[in-house]
């Protein structure tokens, strides 16, 4: 590939400095994975300017200008301070022009909206946990038709917000403590599913029309007390300490049932196409003890840093972290977005 100049859109909070000599892991956590990307890129020769974007369009338009860039990489996952924003960012990108990395629009917004992307899977046969909504303001009352334990979750907020053990709940009490605590406290509606009691599982797809499936990948609680949801929590996804006292780590799913890998690859690229996801992603399962696999949702953009389960499972088949963002760039480049006929 010909030397490109990059535009690299993330939080303006996440804008890394250009070197993390002598920082601590807990001091780069936040932004590592942008970080990484920015490195990623300058390795394989690209011209990179790293742009901080939260509330405010013009700074994008700007950079366009005076950078011509070849395409925009983008790392960009709220607006305003909203998760569900990040498909407008993406739409400005399209009416500009501009060739950009990662999900189109349709894809961002049929994923990121949990319960209508579990509507879409109903409609085509795919199984994921039975659920509701209670939207903000209105009484909470168990469906008959779902049954305790349940999950609770902001119905489009991503990376665990909101979720941690007393997600799980097992009684009308506990739930409606809980959906008030996202109503009140993470301020979104909250979607409630019947929780599924198995192994953790994802797979990472990279494609538009033609996808690549890497190896089913499963964290492990190795150190989890007994009479603990074994659950990818707020603290278990971002807190170091939690990780090591826990025992979490992420590595190739072993001893699977026979016929499930290939299974499992399948679901995932059935669900990437019903919601129309193109770029890289990231599908979250379960496998219950009675074998049967459950959708528990789809993550378009997933973080990229190295070292992460997507660039991980990616590793495990030969895909360097380098060839991995260089393929990333190829994808963008070549999507066939509407504005090019």
């Amino acid at each position: 590939m010909k030397k490109l100049r990059i535009l690299v859109l993330m939080h303006e909070d996440l804008v890394p400095p250009d070197s993390i000599e002598g920082l601590s892991d807990e001091e780069i956590l936040n932004f590592k994975s942008e970080y990484d990307v920015c490195a990623g890129l300058e390795a394989l020769g690209h011209d990179v300017l790293p742009l901080g974007v939260s509330d405010n369009l013009g700074v994008i338009r700007k950079a366009i200008v005076a950078h011509k860039p070849h395409i925009a990489f983008n790392l960009v996952e709220e607006f305003h301070g909203v998760a569900v924003y990040d498909q407008h960012v993406v739409s400005y990108l399209e009416l500009a022009k501009q060739p950009y990395t990662g999900c189109n629009p349709r894809g961002l917004m049929l994923s990121h909206d949990k319960a209508l992307c579990k509507q879409i899977l109903s409609y085509h046969r795919i199984r994921t946990p039975k659920f509701t909504v209670f939207e903000k303001g209105k009484n909470v009352h168990c469906p008959k038709r779902l049954r305790f334990p349940l999950m609770i979750k902001s119905v489009n907020e991503e990376a665990s917000l909101g979720i941690s053990q007393k997600s799980i709940v097992r009684n009308e009490s506990q739930l409606n403590d809980r959906v008030a605590y996202i109503h009140g406290q993470v301020k979104t509606d909250a979607l409630a599913e019947e929780y599924i009691e198995g192994r953790e599982l994802y797979v990472g797809l990279i494609g538009n029309q033609r996808l690549t499936a890497f190896p089913v990948w499963e964290m492990l609680f190795t150190k989890m007390p007994e009479g603990m949801a074994r659950i990818a929590t707020r603290r278990v996804k971002w807190d170091v300490k939690t990780q090591k006292e826990f025992g979490i780590k992420t590595e190739a799913a072993k001893d699977l049932p026979p016929g499930a890998e290939k299974q499992i690859i399948n679901l995932c690229k059935r669900v990437y196409r019903a919601l129309s996801i193109s770029g890289y992603a990231r599908m979250d399962l379960r496998l219950a003890e009675d074998g049967r696999v459950y959708l528990l949702e789809a993550n378009p953009n997933p973080n990229l840093e190295y070292g992460e389960d997507l660039a991980e499972s990616a590793e495990r088949v030969g895909i360097s972290y380098e060839t991995l963002l260089h393929r990333i760039l190829n994808l963008g480049l070549s999507y066939k977005v509407a504005w090019r006929g």
